[in-house]
């Protein structure tokens, strides 16, 4: 995947996360900042979703700690260590960090 390539998908997931949570009605706080996502809970904590260009990588880092995911060849987004996958991980963040079931 080219650079471009990566960064039109990224773009895309990051648009997919922010929508979900309006549309949850989530009590969430997001603010994107170039390769930063962040969101913020009621209680201060944060769950960061970060575009690694260089890789062309997703990563995850909250309270139950950090991922990176590599998209394969169907478009999945999978976690790099174990194989997990992006939104199921991201959506179990969200839920642990707001206290509200999450999902996408």
């Amino acid at each position: 995947m080219t650079e471009s390539e990566f960064l039109n998908v990224s773009d895309a997931l990051f648009e997919r996360i922010q929508s979900a949570l309006d549309a949850a009605g989530a009590e969430v706080e997001s603010l994107l900042q170039g390769n930063v996502l962040e969101l913020e809970f009621d209680d201060g904590s944060k769950v960061i979703v970060n575009r690694h260009v260089p890789n062309s990588e997703m990563w995850l880092a909250g309270k139950s700690g950090g991922f990176h995911f590599r998209q394969d060849a169907s478009g999945n987004w999978l976690d790099t260590r174990d194989g997990g996958e992006f939104f199921a991980r991201l959506a179990t963040m969200i839920s642990q960090q707001s206290g509200q079931a999450f999902c996408f």
